[in-house]
């Protein structure tokens, strides 16, 4: 374990070894990505009540899933940042913050456009969706923190302190609709329990959310290589790989 984390210690080793896994990524985000969507929107039943317009769950649930997550990874990488000085840590929260917000857009849009048909609004201050908003305006507090400060590493502590104050929204997130009555339904699938839909919808669900968490890794991967570049500009190794790439 501290064998691993003295390597992340150098950005020169992170970009070699992202650059090996990278392609792996890829390649299973657009397997995965295609079955899934073939297979949830093609072949999937359609839902006893709500029929086709149920559909949108296989980019709903994915896209609220990763975005809880990224900020769960950008809390943790703060975390790393502040006790260790890894800087890697820091780049990889960088990135991985818009892609966040991005995601938290999507399944406040898909919700919104899903709740039309199902409950006859686009939008309710409902738990759920008002403790998803809040994780939006988190997101990009975070984005504008990092660019509010003259100095690059004041900017990342503040961003670093507000993700991991801010990570407490997420169990609220989670578990919303079991603390108060809201119209949000419960959880679609659990670990330990039986899933609320037949194996014909959940299977590609789970292969829609395995792919865009695929998609997430490949996507860092790559952005963080490219901030390793960015912020390394003046290191022997970063003007030797440019020479060489001339």
């Amino acid at each position: 374990m501290w064998a691993f984390i003295n390597k992340l210690r150098s950005p020169k080793w992170f970009y070699g070894i992202s650059a090996k896994l990278q392609p792996w990524f890829w390649a299973l985000a657009a397997l995965l990505l295609l079955t899934g969507t073939l297979w949830g929107l093609a072949f999937a039943p359609a839902d006893y009540q709500q029929g086709n317009s149920f559909r949108i769950i296989y980019v709903h649930v994915p896209a609220a899933f990763l975005a809880q997550s990224i900020f769960v990874s950008m809390a943790i990488a703060g975390l790393v940042f502040m006790v260790w000085k890894i800087k890697i840590a820091d780049m990889a929260a960088t990135v991985m913050a818009p892609l966040g917000a991005a995601m938290t857009f999507v399944a406040l849009f898909s919700g919104a456009v899903w709740g039309v048909p199902t409950w006859g609004t686009w939008w309710m201050w409902d738990a759920r969706l008002t403790s998803m908003l809040i994780l939006l305006f988190l997101y990009l507090g975070v984005i504008a923190l990092r660019g509010a400060f003259n100095s690059r590493d004041s900017g990342s502590r503040a961003a670093s302190v507000l993700t991991m104050v801010g990570v407490i929204n997420i169990p609220i997130i989670k578990y919303s609709v079991d603390w108060w009555y809201t119209l949000h339904q419960p959880a679609t699938f659990t670990i330990t329990g039986r899933a609320a839909m037949p194996m014909e919808m959940w299977a590609p669900l789970l292969i829609m959310v395995l792919g865009f968490y695929s998609f997430f890794v490949g996507l860092t991967l790559m952005r963080t290589r490219s901030e390793i570049l960015r912020r390394e500009a003046n290191k022997r190794w970063v003007r030797d790989l440019i020479e060489e790439l001339r």
